[in-house]
Formats: C-alpha cells, structure tokens, sequence
C-alpha cells in the first residue's frame, strides 16, 4: 500500500477470533496492485489467462490485470457501466451493464450476448451484482443502483421492484428468487449451494444487513429468509464464501471499518483486513485461487490467504 516495507505479520490483518488465525499467513501482506480510478467493483478472475478484471463504473470501463506482468489496461470501453462480474460454468464473463439495465455475456469470440433485461415486459432497474450456480442457473440482484442518478449510469424511472433473479440460460425464463429486501445488492452461495446469502442496502429505510435463505425445490428458489448478521455502524457490498464457508464481506464505514470483514458460518465475524479505502467487492484468484483480490474506491489490493473460494463467484 506504500512504497514502505511492511513488516510481518501484517497490522492490516486483525485476528478476532481464533478461527480466522487458519486462514491468514504471517508472511503475506496486503498489496496494492492497481490504482487510479473513480469507484472499482465486480472483480472475477480468469484463471486461464491469468489475469483479473474489474468495473471501474464511473468511468464507464471494464479493467485487466495482468498477473504475469502486472499490467494494467483498459478491457472494455465503454463498458455500459458495468457493475458485476462473475464467470459461468463454460467460463465466459457475465456483466451486470447498469447503465443499459440488462445481464451480458461475452462469448469466446468476444460478442455480446443479452441474457436478461426485462421480466414480465417491463425494464430491469439496473443489475448490481451476479453469482452462477453448479447447474448453470444466473443469481443476479437488481436494485436501481445505476438508474438513481448519473454517476453510476443515467437517472431513470423504476418499472419494477428490486429484487434477485434467477435466469436459466438454456430458456431463457427467469423467476423471482428473493422478492422481500428492501434493496438486494452482493449475494454468494454456501460451498454445498444450499445456502444462498444476499446483503440488503436500504440506505435510509433501515440497517445494512447480510440475509441468509435456505435453497430448496431443487435449487430453483429460496425460503426462510433471516437475518446472517448486521452490518451496522459499516456496511458490506459485495460478498464471497470460501471452502470452508466462510463469507468474505467487502466492508467500508471509515477508519477500522473499511476493507474486508470475516464471518464464520455461524454468523461470527472473525477477523478483518483494514485498507485506506471503503471496499466494494472481492473475489478470489491466483493459481491456487487463494489469493483475495478486493475492489476498493480507486484502488484494487490483493491478498495471499490459507484458504480457497468456492467456485461461481
């Protein structure tokens, strides 16, 4: 994070329960890979090619990093002021575009497909944040984030409620998943896929949480809603959950607030990593994918750690 050596173990890692000491190295330590944009989001990482992309939003573009080299370029521009990312099980990027309020896909080609940008004939409010199942099914939230003003995309009506989706992409239906937050925004699966978590933004209509719902009817919908933990006085954005079943929280909220809080399965928050900017998203990567990269304001960090995420993140 500085041109400074950092000494070992790293202060960034704070341990709060011993839980959380298995899972962090004490010789690894927050590095700062890239830096100058507006507001990152919608990391995902493409093993094949070793390298990491990334939403910088308001600056309507897609941004690579190149593990080999560290190279930092431009991906896509515009970008329709893509939010989130993720792979599908064929390996192809999945983009949440606010701006144009639909679902992409890239193909290997490099063509764009749309997935989803209407239900029921009416107009996506802006998808924010998306996760691909083990059989192929699109979790994505819609939440109106990039049609709220011109920032993060352009100022528009709502013709629907925010919601999560689930898109088959075989057919192309799409259903109602979770139907009952106020403002749905990241969301990840347990390791088994039985549980789905989402974290609701309501701004000023209530507290920043984190929601658990158990997966049922052969994965196709959710139950039994509640809470996983609160978020307040900070705020979590993006999620992912490691083998364990661990959820790695993209935290912001000010100083000893901002970057990455840990929860156990159980609802415990175990550790954090404190960076010197609010965190939007994570995702993990590397070789091994033990390396937690985290999308911060203007900054993306990584992190080395001793454990794996799960895959469809």
């Amino acid at each position: 994070m500085s041109d400074q050596p950092i000494r070992y173990p790293d202060p960034a890692i704070k341990i709060l329960d011993p839980r959380f000491a298995a899972l962090v190295l004490g010789n690894a330590a927050v590095e700062r890979i890239a830096t100058g944009c507006r507001f990152n989001e919608g990391p995902v990482w493409f093993g094949d090619g070793r390298f990491l992309l990334w939403s910088d939003i308001p600056n309507d573009r897609i941004m690579k990093w190149e593990g080999e080299t560290g190279a930092v370029s431009v991906f896509r521009k515009p970008s329709h002021y893509a939010n989130g990312n993720t792979r599908d099980r064929q390996g192809r990027l999945v983009t949440c575009e606010m701006d144009a309020q639909r679902l992409t896909r890239t193909e290997y080609d490099g063509t764009v497909t749309v997935l989803a940008e209407r239900f029921e004939g009416k107009r996506l409010t802006a998808p924010n944040d998306v996760v691909v199942k083990s059989d192929g099914s699109i979790w994505f939230s819609d939440n109106g984030a990039g049609t709220r003003g011109n920032y993060l995309g352009h100022k528009a009506p709502w013709e629907l409620p925010l919601r999560v989706y689930r898109l088959d992409p075989a057919t192309g239906e799409m259903t109602i998943a979770v139907g009952d937050m106020k403002r749905p925004n990241g969301l990840a699966f347990s390791p088994d896929e039985k549980l789905l978590y989402v974290v609701d933004t309501p701004g000023a209509l209530g507290p920043r949480t984190l929601q658990v719902y158990d997966v049922v009817d052969n994965g196709s919908r959710t139950a039994n809603g509640r809470l996983f933990f609160n978020a307040e006085p900070g705020g979590t954005d993006g999620i992912r959950v490691d083998v364990h079943g661990n959820v790695w929280c993209a935290f912001s909220g000010g100083e000893a607030e901002d970057g990455v809080a840990v929860f156990a399965p159980d609802g415990t928050m175990i550790g954090r990593i404190l960076l010197p900017e609010r965190c939007a998203n994570v995702c993990f990567g590397g070789i091994k994918r033990n390396r937690l990269f985290m999308a911060a304001s203007q900054s993306v960090y990584s992190l080395y750690v001793e454990t794996q995420g799960v895959l469809g993140g």
